[in-house]
């Protein structure tokens, strides 16, 4: 037996399920299915009843409706109906605690003033329009008077930097320097300066051993483009020339050396059709 199969077998099997653990499965998941679809069903309902009530505010004349505080699902459900009806669905209060939802024609949907009264809890009526109407007024002139005062700041600012970079004329009498700045700076500057130490600059006549007059080519992109190349022409033909003059010198040295090898083999040749031939070889022929 190897070592994984003694640790399966020393380990603890998996604690068998009886009969009634079985049944108390099966019906905790008929119960979980059977709320599943009661679920299904109210909101198959509750959607119904939204489709109902908001097909008769579509025929009366009411700018709204409201319906009851619900929680997020339902609350799903009144947006998603009055946007496929095309009404306009918004919600207003706390979550878990008194939000609710309310769905405007949109020819009547709500304004600022209506949107910011019912986040605050405040209702909506003719009186609570008026109170907030004249809040928008006190805060529109509040801020005007706001931009009035920030635009006169920043003009009196720009009148005091005017000012400040336009001064008086001041008189010869009154600038009366004490001493000479160019002495301060004799030493970096010299006793000379602006038309006095002006200079005529003139070119040099000559970089090095080059006249400067050579320095200066006149020709044109296309002439000198057309310069190279022919440079490069030229010294592809010296090339050519010096490859051909070695291929012949090879040649030559090759043919002198021909007629001294022909020699020497023909020599070779002639003494060793002179000598007799050696025992071995007529030793070898006979046996053979």
């Amino acid at each position: 037996m190897d070592l994984l199969g003694s640790i399966l077998n020393s380990m603890d099997k998996p604690p068998s399920v009886n009969e009634e653990q079985k049944k108390l499965i099966k019906r905790q998941k008929e119960m979980a299915e059977k709320l599943k679809n009661k679920q299904k069903e109210e909101l198959m309902r509750f959607r119904k009843y939204v489709e109902e009530r908001i097909g008769r505010f579509a025929k009366d004349d009411r700018p709204h409706i409201e319906f009851q505080a619900l929680d997020k699902v339902h609350r799903a459900v009144i947006h998603e109906v009055a946007e496929f009806g095309g009404f306009i669905a918004m919600s207003f209060g706390c979550e878990d605690v008194d939000r609710y939802s309310g769905v405007y024609k949109k020819e009547n949907a709500p304004t600022e003033d209506e949107i910011a009264a019912r986040r605050n809890r405040d209702g909506w009526n003719e009186e609570i329009a008026k109170e907030y109407a004249e809040r928008r007024k006190q805060q529109r002139e509040l801020e005007y008077e706001q931009k009035r005062l920030a635009r006169s700041s920043a003009q009196n600012s720009n009148n005091t930097t005017s000012k400040q970079s336009n001064p008086a004329p001041i008189t010869e009498a009154e600038i009366k320097p004490t001493f000479n700045y160019k002495d301060k700076y004799a030493h970096l500057i010299g006793q000379e300066a602006a038309l006095e130490a002006a200079r005529k600059t003139e070119t040099n006549q000559s970089y090095g051993f080059v006249p400067s007059k050579n320095k200066k080519d006149v020709r044109s992109i296309e002439q000198t483009l057309a310069d190279i190349q022919a440079k490069k022409r030229l010294k592809l033909q010296q090339q050519q020339q010096e490859q051909q003059q070695r291929q012949q010198e090879e040649e030559q040295q090759q043919n002198t050396q021909n007629p001294e090898t022909q020699k020497a083999d023909s020599a070779k040749n002639s003494s060793l059709a002179s000598q007799p031939p050696t025992s071995s070889s007529t030793s070898s022929s006979t046996s053979y």
